[in-house]
């Protein structure tokens, strides 16, 4: 049976996605072994190929393009070919509710002033995250990712800044002690 599934993305990221001269949708078709269709609606059909043997490219390509469609660059939305990268997605309407005001104040607590906040969490968890229109993203690694989607999570129900970064600090460490670990265990 073949794989086949659409993805709604917004208008003004099909551009994104097509690339200059159509280059991003062919190396994402190349790489995953998926057809890809765009109307101009913005609906997105990934269709898997007859010769595919890995039904798993299929997913990935989709997790790919609802990256670029989250706000992420092709460079870093192709990180997700990696088996172990995954996205996370949250919806800010699912947790604050559908006033634009509420999620522009909870976006930018997420972002910080010149993007701090956010860059010091992606620093800290080793993680890229976007804020685009009312979803904020996350492309990373266990336990990186789950750190940041704690961080997030405390800044949009309200915790000083002061206090999340305070608890992202203990984040770094328990993720430096994971990473050393993996490092003692290795055959190395």
């Amino acid at each position: 049976m073949l794989f086949q599934e659409s993805v709604k993305v917004p208008r003004d990221r099909i551009g994104v996605i097509i690339g200059q001269d159509g280059k991003v949708k062919s190396r994402l078709e190349n790489m995953t072994n998926v057809d890809v269709e765009i109307s101009d609606e913005g609906v997105v059909t990934l269709t898997g190929r007859k010769d595919s043997e890995d039904p798993v490219l299929a997913w990935k390509a989709r997790n790919i393009i609802r990256a670029m469609a989250r706000g992420f660059s092709p460079r870093n939305a192709f990180t997700l070919m990696d088996d172990d990268a995954r996205l996370v997605i949250i919806s800010l309407r699912d947790i604050v509710g559908s006033s634009r005001r509420q999620i522009r104040r909870v976006a930018g607590r997420i972002i910080g002033e010149d993007g701090k906040t956010r860059k010091i969490i992606e620093q800290t968890t080793e993680t890229m995250i976007s804020v685009y229109g009312y979803t904020v993203s996350i492309i990373g690694y266990y336990p990186g990712l789950d750190y940041a989607r704690k961080a997030i999570d405390m800044l949009i129900s309200g915790v000083p800044h002061s206090s999340v970064y305070s608890r992202l600090e203990s984040m770094r460490r328990d993720l430096n002690r994971y990473k050393a670990q993996i490092w003692e265990n290795s055959e190395f």
